[in-house]
């Protein structure tokens, strides 16, 4: 049993912010009733290549992209967009604990599925609305993507190389992180609008906007720049208030050192040869190394082209210093404490009975995190979720599906 067995959540999100919360609370054991586009789904169903291999080696048309991010799910294929798709929203809305979705701010009001429309019917509900720039503000109405957010949050004016460096400039994240951030945020506000409701017996509405995560994830770059004045730049692979905390070239390939005190940099110095380094009064303490950054990072840097990287690492990680290799995505899952840490589990699909996948990262002792099912194929528990909810008996989920109303098993 999960920590969270017992609460169900209507997922009327889709792609990446809203979709990961959703799953995220699956893991933890909500029951997880996701609402997708007869015929189309979830727009990351299409986003393919790569597609899940069948059992037998052949494309099964399920979408890896889909797949990372909708575990654990119930797929039911329902057309919001007619009257009858809408009236059955707010029957299943009267039954769930959790709502979530990411329609433009004040689209879902033309429906009856907003807020105040759900609240008046189940005012225990928790709504968690998910955009680009939140409910309220001057560009509430504007779609937001993460790609926008990372540029507009000022994310990408720290993250890649410096401008007078070679490939210098902005750079995006390698994963849609104001997505992943604001999927993770919402999530803890869902479980605090829960313990809330254990004590007022009333949900409540939750805003959770892309752009505010993103701002509020620049942590200590922001506070840096409120106490300098300052904007932060971009250091490449360095850190803006630690050195040495970056990337070195060996002489065979890179590796990374992230050194994070003084004591940690004697360690290093004696470790790597250069006993004498920490005594030089540029470099005794952080705040001497900080402001003296290009000296004693050139120090290092011709120093570490003495040995391959694998020398280095095994000579420095005995002493406590952080130190390691760059891992490709291949050998970061074939990491012995990745692998030791159940992070890849198997969960059986329809399609693929050894279907790996990556596991969740939370760790409870006494309601561990369950993989009960993998991503749902289109539409596969339309029929025993509007049954069993809603009553409908066959015959008139035949109808529903010859009116196009509902889906089961659709395409995918």
């Amino acid at each position: 049993m999960g920590a969270l067995t017992g609460f169900r959540v209507l997922d009327l999100s889709r792609v990446l912010a809203g979709p990961w919360c959703g799953q995220t609370l699956a893991d933890l054991g909500a029951e997880v009733i996701k609402i997708e586009r007869p015929g189309a789904g979830d727009d990351t169903r299409g986003w393919g290549p790569p597609w899940m291999k069948g059992q037998n080696a052949e494309s099964s048309g399920e979408a890896s992209y889909y797949q990372s991010t909708n575990r654990g799910k119930l797929s039911v294929a329902l057309n919001i967009a007619s009257a009858e798709g809408q009236e059955m929203i707010r029957a299943l809305a009267t039954s769930c604990d959790v709502l979530i979705e990411n329609y433009k701010a004040g689209s879902l009001a033309k429906y009856g599925l907003d807020y105040a429309s759900l609240a008046a019917i189940n005012p225990r509900l928790v709504y968690c609305s998910v955009t680009g720039f939140g409910q309220t503000g001057p560009r509430a109405a504007e779609p937001g993507y993460d790609f926008i957010i990372q540029g507009m949050g000022g994310l990408m004016s720290i993250t890649g190389e410096r401008d007078d460096l070679p490939g210098g400039g902005p750079q995006k994240v390698g994963v849609a992180f104001a997505d992943l951030m604001t999927g993770l945020y919402s999530t803890v506000a869902i479980q605090a609008a829960l313990l809330s409701r254990e004590k007022t017996g009333l949900g409540q509405h939750i805003d959770m906007a892309l752009l505010d995560v993103q701002v509020a994830a620049l942590c200590n770059q922001s506070q840096n720049y409120l106490a300098s004045g300052k904007p932060p730049g971009r250091y490449g692979n360095a850190h803006a208030n630690i050195v040495p905390y970056q990337v070195f070239r060996a002489s065979d390939r890179d590796f990374i050192i992230a050194c994070g005190n003084d004591s940690q940099f004697v360690a290093l110095c004696n470790a790597i040869g250069l006993p004498d380094l920490p005594k030089d009064p540029r470099f005794a303490r952080n705040a001497d190394r900080v402001s003296n950054r290009e000296a004693i990072v050139a120090i290092l840097a011709k120093h570490f082209l003495g040995a391959s990287a694998d020398e280095w690492v095994g000579r420095i990680h005995p002493q406590g210093v952080p130190v390691g290799a760059i891992n490709s995505i291949a050998q970061a899952l074939d990491e012995p404490q990745v692998l030791a840490r159940n992070m890849l589990v198997n969960i059986p699909h329809p399609l693929k009975a050894d279907f790996v996948t990556v596991g969740s990262p939370i760790k409870l002792s006494g309601t561990p995190v369950e993989y009960l099912r993998p991503a749902p194929m289109l539409g596969e528990h339309t029929d025993e979720v509007l049954k069993r909810e809603l009553g409908l008996d066959d015959e008139r989920l035949a109808q529903l599906k010859a009116q196009g109303v509902i889906e089961q098993l659709g395409k995918r």
